[in-house]
């Protein structure tokens, strides 16, 4: 269980964060000179060097989305230019794929985060710039709101890669894309020039989400325990029933894959901030809250007190670690690994939650992670080693992490998506202990 008496404060965690972001600024620089376009996008590491993995290209956005949030943390030009050059070059692909649920990852961490930058005044104003960060966001937020299913009950989700028949609990992170979209004043576009309402689909996916990627203790199954996640769930796309469980990336349908329910904690929470802005989704925003206060306290519960998950609560292994709840995580067992990625990703939530419920057990408990994941073993100070946060893990049952000499299980790697979340958490922590702006996503 996570251990929130032992927080820090936030200023007594400030150098921390500070530090995160100075051994930040050598890993970019690393990957920039080495990075081969013509390999695809870096996913994670082997030995120290980022390489890639196909399988859907999701991880390009963070990528250059971290050396944009680098320039937000510390005033840096040089990371500003990455950011923009690469996110010209590179990225206008990600905003017509019709194949990926993943574009709230890819484009509102490139030109999402330069439209905020621009907004705030970080960036100096010019309206064709600007003009060119909203119209990628409108078409990205469409038409990742474009691939529907309907449910039974109604309502509907953002369908994931695997098919029309898949609702993935990650996409309730990548929301973003549809909602700023929205908020830019877009809609999309259907057969007899029918307006569809982005931000309705996305108070729908993240009520089919609540309703079917999470659970409350209520008797729906024999393994019904309060704030699991699953990560697929799977629906008969004849006539929108639900199916079962499924899990691409966990041990089982039935245990609870750790970034999965990261996934869900801080996708939930950010949303709830949105939609406390936005009149008349008083029902929606309940849903919410209910599902991201059951996966918060699952967390807070099946994580050990130094706040590092283990990557799934039901992997067969931790039986033999004793129990692992009451002990700090051990990223070198022999047993199961950790994933750092998911205690970055989860952080997050824990933190937003905690200050939109002013409470200070979920808002402490988010202080404790950082404070673990911002130091050995967890942040990567070693200069040859491209990695930001060690001991991530992508795809424990297709065997795709590396293994140390020696070892049994991955360990001492990172990943894409670990290293941006991390340099988002630290650049959300930076501003409430130096007074500044607010960080959102829109």
């Amino acid at each position: 269980m996570v251990d929130t008496k032992s927080a820090p404060t936030l200023s007594a965690l400030a150098p921390k964060v500070r530090r995160l972001f100075e051994l930040s600024a050598a890993k970019l620089r690393s990957i920039e000179q080495s990075w081969a376009p013509a390999k695809g996008a870096p996913v994670f590491t082997f030995g120290g060097k980022y390489t890639s993995r196909g399988w859907t290209e999701w991880t390009q956005g963070f990528q250059f989305g971290s050396a944009i949030l680098q320039f937000d943390a510390t005033g840096e030009a040089e990371f500003l230019e990455i950011g923009r050059l690469r996110t010209v070059d590179v990225m206008a692909p990600h905003l017509t794929h019709t194949g990926v649920h993943d574009h709230g990852f890819n484009n509102v961490s490139t030109y999402g985060n330069l439209l905020r930058l621009m907004s705030e005044g970080r960036i100096p104003e010019n309206l064709w710039e600007r003009r060119f960060y909203e119209v990628a966001l409108k078409v990205s937020g469409a038409v990742q709101a474009a691939r529907w299913s309907r449910t039974a009950d109604g309502g509907g989700y953002i369908y994931s890669f695997n098919g029309p028949h898949s609702l993935f609990v990650d996409t309730i992170r990548t929301l973003r894309a549809p909602a700023v979209s929205h908020l830019l004043g877009h809609v999309l576009m259907g057969e007899n020039d029918r307006k569809i309402s982005l931000i309705d689909r996305v108070a729908q996916h993240a009520r089919a989400t609540a309703r079917y990627a999470v659970w409350y203790g209520e008797g729906r199954d024999a393994y019904d325990v309060r704030g699991r996640t699953a990560h697929e769930s799977i629906f008969n796309i004849n006539d929108g029933n639900y199916r079962c469980p499924n899990s691409q990336q966990g041990y089982s349908p039935f245990s609870t894959w750790t970034r999965g329910l990261a996934w869900a904690m801080c996708g939930f929470a950010e949303q709830l901030e949105l939609f406390d802005t936005l009149p008349g989704h008083e029902e929606t925003i309940a849903i919410m809250e209910k599902a991201a206060r059951a996966t918060c306290d699952f967390y807070m519960a099946h994580t050990p007190p130094d706040g590092i998950p283990y990557w799934d609560t039901g992997a067969p292994g931790l039986a033999k670690l004793g129990d692992w709840r009451a002990t700090p995580a051990d990223p070198y067992n022999e047993h199961e690994p950790v994933d750092s990625s998911a205690a970055a990703i989860g952080a997050q939530g824990l933190l937003r939650l905690g200050r939109r419920l002013k409470h200070d057990g979920y808002f402490n408990a988010g202080l404790k992670v950082c404070d673990t994941l911002f130091a050995e073993p967890y942040l990567s100070t070693d200069e040859n080693h491209q990695g930001l946060i060690l001991h991530s893990v992508y795809h424990r049952p297709n065997g795709w992490d590396a293994i140390p000499p020696n070892a049994k299980v991955p360990a001492g790697e990172s990943s894409m998506w670990g290293d941006y979340h991390a340099r988002e958490v630290g650049l959300y922590l930076l501003r409430l202990i130096e007074g500044k702006p607010y960080l959102k996503f829109w």
